[in-house]
């Protein structure tokens, strides 16, 4: 599954299971009829709309089944609390484009992108509903068939975010003995945004399982806790300086990437400014120290903002005395001690993690 927008995100959510639209739709697939269900209702929907009757009644399913036997569509209005018009006929524009055959499913197609309303149609001889916005179409899948698809993904996930820990360990310990190169940064972040788009396909399938979905998304939430504040700091640490560009627009370039150019380090390493080079990709580079002094346990972040300009680097931190601490504003003598011996703690546990 794609990723998907926020617009789409939301119209699915409205048909996921747990909702009172997606029970009218399964009734409806079990009583083995058709249905056109327009999710929205203005100006656009009433010039098109022809014939039927209008109504004003509360919205629910079996209602929406019983409106579903008669010939025409069924039109909602956008919080699906309401039935506003039945059995009433579509005349969308002709002249919209359309990969569609059938006849219901072509004008839900059409009214979609005339209106920009999600529309369900729902095919009597295939036994499938499909929601159709903007010109994509989406099948509305059961629960059992989601749930699995999911567990598929969570299981890849789990794999990579293993990997993605063992390349984090490293780098840590590359960083403290000041043995970082472009390549190991570019690694990172590669499989920080392999691990990123694999939580947004399992996203979706959370959005669509709606109340089905709660463990899924429990899993989810355990698996990528930190993904986001992690990529932030590994891009703040490594942002060429001369390269005018927000930590926002290095991650919406790794976001560009097809997937056959994600798996070259090369395309993370230009997102950070640097030369893709073969050569380049093995030059030393070092890190700010953001990503480290968020390890040092009750650290403001503010002081971690003056830690970083004063010393201007994780070498010059890691060698700084107690007094040398201490001339950063907001750190007295036990910010001081806390710091050098957080620092102290994470070169000792990291060199061992990468030795032992």
């Amino acid at each position: 599954m794609a990723e998907i927008d926020e617009e789409l995100r939301q119209a699915l959510a409205a048909v996921a299971p747990g909702t009172e639209l997606r029970d009218g739709i399964e009734r409806i697939l079990r009583g083995r009829t058709g249905a056109l269900i327009v999710l929205g209702y203005d100006k656009v929907i009433e010039d098109i709309a022809t014939g039927g009757f209008p109504l004003d009644i509360e919205f629910s399913a079996t209602r929406l089944r019983e409106l579903a036997k008669m010939d025409g569509a069924v039109v909602v209005d956008g919080q699906v609390s309401r039935i506003v018009r039945a059995a009433t006929q579509l005349l969308p524009d002709a002249s919209i484009e359309t990969n569609e055959s059938g006849t219901r499913h072509r004008t839900a197609e059409r009214v979609s992108i005339q209106s920009g309303f999600p529309v369900v149609s729902v095919s009597q001889s295939m036994q499938i509903a499909a929601l159709y916005l903007a010109g994509r179409r989406h099948v509305l899948e059961n629960a059992a068939t989601i749930i699995s698809k999911g567990n598929q993904a969570l299981q890849t996930l789990e794999r990579y975010k293993n990997r993605l820990d063992e390349v984090m360990g490293t780098l840590s310990a590359l960083e403290i003995e000041d043995l970082v190169t472009i390549r190991d940064v570019a690694a990172v972040l590669q499989r920080l945004e392999m691990v990123q788009r694999i939580r947004d396909e399992i996203s979706g399938y959370v959005v669509e399982l709606g109340t089905d979905g709660r463990l899924l998304s429990l899993q989810l939430a355990e698996l990528t806790s930190g993904i986001d504040r992690d990529r932030d700091l590994v891009i703040r640490d490594y942002l060429s300086p001369m390269f005018e560009r927000t930590p926002e627009d290095v991650i919406e370039s790794l976001g560009s990437l097809s997937q056959t150019a994600l798996l070259d380090v090369a395309s993370a390493s230009a997102a950070l400014g640097y030369s893709t080079l073969p050569e380049t990709l093995d030059e030393s580079t070092s890190p700010n120290g953001y990503r480290i002094l968020s390890k040092v346990p009750r650290l403001p972040g503010v002081i971690v903002e003056r830690l970083v300009e004063h010393f201007g680097g994780l070498q010059r931190l890691l060698a700084a005395n107690l007094d040398e601490l201490q001339r950063v504003d907001g750190v007295g003598e036990g910010r001081a001690r806390a710091v050098r011996d957080g620092l102290s703690r994470l070169a000792e546990s990291s060199i061992l993690e990468r030795y032992v």
